[in-house]
């Protein structure tokens, strides 16, 4: 039996801007996104019967095709006439439904890890544009690194990674809709939108400094203000010190950059007085993955 293992790592928005609404019904997007290491585990194995099964020890997530990773198997299996199965099981660490492509993340390792095992011989980009087909951020979660998204996220621009760093990642126990946030985002309200310009330079330049400063999501303004407590966090970070602090997507995950492990491991700590899923973990900025 063959078997096959990916990660799938959270990534964060430093920038996200949203431009205006498509014909298409989506919006278009500005955001530069970058991983950190905190992963989602997955071993995929080959199964004779024509089936896709998933299973994973968290009970926040379906385990049938409403599941994303259970998408993009169903997808490589039909696209490509294959009449094997897989068993995905998944091992989930990344928070669920937190603005970090968690379920998006998985999805893209299912279409590497498929594109291995059954040897279809499709490159990065082929991927990215069946990730596409699955959701915005797939095609970035199959690239990953650090990158500018265009388009509702598919049009991807490689970046220099941010300087080392540490990242504190708090998930507050509320429930956010992507869907909603969206809808309720007004862009005539929106007075100042983030700079990708000034981010990218900062990036270029090795900056952490610039990067801390150019960070900027306008979708906090819909955000914070339906969740009082996602504002409590970012202000419980910047005291406790965080170099740079930013809601992660559409939220609810709050993300602080840290120059010192030393302070990441403090300020972490002291958020879990006010939420359980806190984690310090470090900023990957280089894809894990290889470029086909």
């Amino acid at each position: 039996m063959t078997v096959v293992y990916e990660k799938s790592p959270a990534k964060i928005n430093l920038l996200l801007d949203v431009l205006g609404r498509r014909d298409d019904g989506y919006h278009e997007l500005e955001t530069v996104m970058t991983m950190v290491d905190l992963a989602d585990r997955l071993e995929l194995a080959e199964l004779p019967e024509d089936r896709v099964e998933l299973v994973s020890q968290s009970p926040a997530i379906p385990t049938d095709e409403r599941n994303l990773a259970h998408q993009a198997a169903r997808l490589m299996k039909e696209r490509f006439g294959v009449s094997k199965g897989v068993r995905i099981t998944l091992d989930k660490r990344v928070p669920v439904a937190a603005g970090l492509a968690g379920g998006s993340g998985d999805a893209a390792a299912v279409l590497r890890g498929l594109n291995r095992m059954w040897r279809l011989g499709l490159k990065g980009e082929e991927l990215e544009a069946l990730g596409a087909e699955l959701g915005s951020d797939v095609p970035y979660c199959v690239r990953g690194g650090t990158v500018l998204a265009r388009g509702r996220g598919e049009i991807l621009e490689d970046l220099p990674p941010p300087p080392p760093c540490w990242v504190v990642l708090a998930r507050p126990p509320v429930s956010v809709s992507t869907t909603d946030v969206f809808a309720r985002l007004n862009l005539v309200e929106i007075t100042e939108h983030p700079s990708a310009e000034r981010m990218i330079d900062a990036l270029r330049q090795r900056s952490f400094a610039g990067v801390c400063g150019a960070l900027g999501n306008v979708l906090e303004h819909v955000t914070l203000r339906l969740h009082p407590e996602i504002r409590q966090i970012k202000a419980c970070m910047e005291k406790m010190g965080a170099d740079g602090v930013l809601m992660s997507g559409s939220g609810p995950t709050v993300f602080g950059l840290v120059a010192r492990e030393e302070k990441a491991v403090r300020i972490a700590g002291g958020l879990r007085g006010f939420c359980k899923e806190v984690y310090a973990v470090r900023l990957l900025g280089e894809s894990p993955f290889p470029r086909g």
